[in-house]
């Protein structure tokens, strides 16, 4: 599970010991402003900041410091000029996301500005020269903002960077379970070793017994327990068997259990393997909702790259990543209809409906009928985005911004579902998606969520296309 906390961030503030002699106590002025700024963006993160970097030791101490600490990334602040020459060993051995903030204490150069004032507010040509040794250094992987630091533009880029970050750390510690994988599908095929080293997570391939076992031993206590629990959420249908009822919460504790255990950040489970197996009267279309809810990253068919996608969005996007898919054009509202076989994050569901619980036919996987979540998504900006492999360790992210309407209900499909519209207009987004090779199962944040994923991407190395 995605773990909902506060970004850990790192401030490297730099600066040099050649204005110690003209200004008296400008290490400790600036180590002041430094402080000011991590007590403003205390809502965004939680900041550590040790003391100035005012030479190459410095700099090499802190932000090596930084690298075996629990952060997530690191925030330079030129607190004066500082020559950027002293920071590339540092540079070189650093693992963590950088941002290069270029702010000054003082929003407005006023007449009354003498030399300390020049002095305390001059880091915008050390940022130049800081740009150019990262640059150098490590290639353009890395974030800028230019901004008063007190603006409310700052807090912001700063937040979807540290959250971006956060995701980026959090992938390269992730295990995604494997659980089958659909024949014959290849827009989901990854190498596996190459998707570890590039984008982070380690795939396992687990077994479909474990969760069987788990099943077995869950207790009735246990079992309902979590029937209450999902009878206050949902509007369960009258006629819905208990059997059903009971068997689908087993299955969804018994998965439960099984990525406690892994530890697993998220899972992927083909449909078939439920009935290849033998011992299963049910497919998970409600574990897989609850999963996803609980912030466990979640994809169909054996779709881990997927999986791995939902498990980031919950971290750049508070625990409400949606797995979904592009079911069919509708070229009269030109958008999307968007769902799939019935699995669905219900944290983003309508707030002004309730969410069903149906006793639900269904074909696929060819078993008894599996209790699914039925809803609409909350009408409003959204961000769609799909992971590619393309070749060798070439990653592409796909990404569309639009809007999930406010469009009717469709009795017939009891899953969850939502028109997506698609800003650049359903044709243009089409057409680039097929030409980018965006894939047929997507990851939703509801808002304009494209900074965070192009944040996320860069870090990543991975190349950003919005169709």
């Amino acid at each position: 599970m995605t773990e909902q906390r506060k970004p850990k961030i790192g401030l490297l503030g730099i600066m040099q010991e050649l204005y110690d002699d003209d200004i008296p106590n400008i290490t400790e002025h600036q180590e002041h402003f430094a402080r000011e700024v991590c007590d403003r963006l205390s809502e965004v993160a939680d900041w550590e900041f040790p003391r100035a970097a005012r030479n190459r030791d410095d700099i090499e101490e802190i932000l090596g410091s930084f690298n075996h600490r629990d952060l997530d990334g690191v925030m330079i602040v030129m607190l004066t000029y500082g020559p950027a020459m002293r920071s590339v060993r540092a540079l070189q051995n650093n693992h963590l996301p950088l941002l290069l903030a270029n702010i000054q204490p003082e929003p407005e150069v006023t007449t009354d500005w003498n030399m300390d004032d020049l002095t305390y507010n001059q880091g915008i040509h050390g940022a130049q020269d800081m740009a150019n040794a990262m640059l150098r250094t490590m290639g353009d992987h890395f974030e800028v903002i230019s901004a008063d630091w007190k603006s409310n533009a700052f807090a912001e880029y700063v937040a979807d960077w540290a959250r971006a970050a956060q995701a980026v750390s959090a992938l390269k510690k992730m295990k995604i379970a494997s659980i089958g994988k659909m024949h014959g599908m290849g827009d989901t095929l990854t190498d596996e070793a190459a998707f570890t080293r590039v984008i982070g997570p380690e795939v396992n391939r687990e077994y479909i017994g474990r969760v069987f076992r788990n099943m077995e031993t869950t207790t009735r206590e246990e079992v309902e327990q979590q029937m209450r629990i999902d009878r206050e959420r949902f509007d369960v249908d009258e006629d819905m068997p208990d059997k059903n009822f009971r068997y689908a919460v087993r299955m969804y504790l018994g998965f439960k259990k099984l990525l406690e255990e892994g530890p697993y950040a998220g899972f992927s489970a083909h449909f078939d393997t439920f009935k290849g197996d033998g011992r299963f009267e049910q497919i998970n279309m409600l574990a897989a909702s609850n999963l996803m809810a609980d912030g466990y990253g979640y994809a169909a068919e054996g779709d881990t790259n997927t999986a791995s996608m939902v498990a980031a969005g919950h971290l750049l996007d508070g625990g409400k990543a949606h797995f979904t898919e592009m079911y069919a054009m509708d070229f009269k509202r030109n958008s999307m209809l968007m769902s799939h076989m019935g699995e669905g994050n219900w944290k983003v569901a309508r707030r002004d409906e309730p969410i069903r619980l149906a006793d639900r036919e269904l074909g696929i996987g060819d078993l008894n009928n599996p209790p699914t979540t039925v809803f609409r998504v909350e009408p409003g900006p959204a961000t769609i985005v799909s992971l590619v492999h393309l070749t060798g360790e070439n990653f592409r992210l796909v990404v569309a911004q639009g809007e999930v309407l406010d469009s009717q209900k469709y009795p017939a499909i009891e899953m969850p579902y939502f028109h997506f519209r698609p800003d650049s207009g359903l044709r243009d987004c089409n057409d680039g998606w097929l030409k980018a090779g965006g894939t047929h199962h997507q990851t939703l944040l509801l808002g304009d969520q494209r900074q965070k994923w192009q944040m996320l991407s860069n870090i990543l190395g991975v190349e950003y296309v919005e169709v």
